[in-house]
């Protein structure tokens, strides 16, 4: 069902949306200071072609840096990747199937906006009774 759930993802906007992240990535990686957003772009683009089966948790040790990063990104990439997804989002609720797509894109825009001190794994690493921030 996952499988399912992601082809109909990738169509009706994960194509979209991953190339946005991946054009912030690049245009990120131009100065030596801001690789690490282009890097964080690049792992967001992948989760973002591919997102059913996928688990956003707090990334142990995170601290000042991964804030410091989060407000990088934001400025360079974040507020407006968030936009994308909600575009998508509007764009994907006009069907009946895309309403879900449309729930989705919406419950990634924390994630879109702040990155940094998550990590993405997939929905069966994750131990028992651990609540992540964001799954689908």
């Amino acid at each position: 069902m996952r499988t399912l759930l992601n082809i109909i993802w990738l169509f009706l906007g994960g194509i979209w949306l991953g190339l946005g992240y991946l054009v912030a990535g690049v245009l990120a990686c131009i100065l030596v200071v801001t690789i690490p957003v282009g890097l964080a772009s690049f792992r967001m683009a992948r989760y973002v072609l591919w997102p059913f089966g996928s688990a956003v948790v707090r990334r142990p040790g995170a601290g000042a840096g991964s804030a410091l990063m989060n407000l990088v990104w934001f400025v360079i990439a974040g507020w407006w990747l968030a936009l994308l997804h909600v575009i998508a989002a509007a764009a994907q609720s006009i069907t009946v199937v895309g309403i879900v797509n449309a729930v989705v894109s919406l419950k990634m825009i924390p994630v879109s906006l702040f990155p940094f001190g998550r990590m993405i794994v997939p929905r069966g690493s994750l131990a028992p009774g651990e609540r992540p921030l964001h799954s689908v």
